[in-house]
């Protein structure tokens, strides 16, 4: 890895992050209120990096409902709850699957305090204590490629089409570190021309467009692309595909930015081990991790429970000899967490 001011993928992906999160759009002025997350996306898709753009009103309501997503089930009911008591299959659509589920679904969200339930013999009925509101306004795609050359844009290709075809996301981009140099024309033949492209100082944390994306028809059926053409330019034989419908994709959209909601991007705490006595945050334009053993940035896959390196906090950290209770990694978690929480607008319009 040879970018200018990142020692990883892992670290270029932060940075952009937190680039996107002060100053998204890359061009003009914010027109809403954003939330960033990393590492999202469908089972049969992962983004690097995903910008939900919030309409501010909804993003306030949407509080109400607590910092933790909604998963599929739970928007079924909260939804369609009705404003008025009602036996709950009376008053949800019919699901694709059992009614079993929607009960236990109804239960759950009873128990986070997000729908009333009341009994009338052995029926269960609910009503709604706020409608869900209408906070999502666009989703933003960002595949981080800091080192990206002829070879990358050819192996993101295949991706990047199947993005476009989908238009899953409202726009797709590509991001990579800036050198000095020009994006080569060659290199824009390679990708997509729906496809923009951001040229990113992650040291300085600012950005060019070298490209711009065509907006995508996020609202109209998709084109899934099961099998691509495997034999180079020559090879003629037809792709396989089938039609991703419009309700389908709008509620995978929401099922997205709900999981974007509840994490963030600084959650990549979560999959490393802050409780080693190596792991360390340090500040350069933002919070990053460091390994004191390796004394370089360490990436969420390094950081794992195998790494050779790795030595549990001593106990005397997590008593009377740490200042803070519970050790410094409990307090990393909560650093972040923090600062994950204050994305996020109270519904009375203020921040947390």
């Amino acid at each position: 890895m040879n970018s200018p001011g990142v020692d990883s993928e892992f670290e270029f992906e932060l940075r952009v992050c937190r680039w996107a999160e002060r100053e998204w759009p890359p061009d003009g002025d914010r027109e809403g209120s954003l939330v960033v997350a990393r590492q999202l996306g469908t089972r049969n898709r992962r983004w690097d990096t995903i910008v939900i753009e919030c309409d501010p009103d909804g993003l306030r309501q949407r509080a109400r409902f607590g910092e933790r997503r909604l998963d599929s089930d739970l928007l079924h009911v909260v939804r369609n709850a009705p404003a008025e008591w009602a036996w709950y299959r009376d008053a949800l659509p019919e699901p694709d699957y059992p009614w079993q589920y929607v009960r236990e679904a109804v239960h759950r969200a009873d128990d986070r305090g997000i729908v009333e339930t009341r009994r009338d013999g052995n029926r269960i009925e609910l009503r709604r204590k706020w409608p869900y509101p209408d906070w999502l306004r666009r989703v933003i795609a960002i595949e981080n490629k800091p080192d990206l050359d002829a070879s990358a844009a050819r192996d993101l290709r295949p991706q990047l089409d199947r993005d476009v075809a989908l238009a899953m996301a409202d726009e797709v981009w590509v991001a990579t570190a800036a050198t000095g140099n020009r994006v080569a024309p060659a290199l824009l033949e390679d990708l997509p021309v729906e496809a923009g492209i951001l040229v990113v100082d992650p040291a300085d944390l600012e950005a060019e467009v070298a490209w711009y994306p065509r907006s995508l028809a996020s609202g109209d059926p998709g084109t899934r692309i099961l099998e691509h053409p495997g034999g180079g330019s020559h090879d003629r034989s037809a792709a396989r595909f089938e039609y991703a419908d419009p309700d389908w994709k709008a509620s995978k959209r929401l099922e997205i930015a709900e999981r974007a909601y509840e994490r963030g991007w600084r959650s990549f705490v979560d999959a490393m081990r802050p409780d080693c006595r190596h792991f360390r945050l340090r500040e350069d334009g933002q919070l990053l991790p460091w390994c004191r053993a390796k004394d370089r940035p360490q990436t969420s896959t390094e950081c794992a429970g195998d790494c050779p390196d790795f030595e549990p906090e001593p106990p005397v950290w997590r008593t009377n000899g740490w200042p803070i209770e519970g050790g410094p990694g409990k307090r990393y978690r909560a650093l972040l967490a923090e600062r994950r929480r204050r994305r996020r607008p109270n519904e009375d319009g203020t921040e947390n």
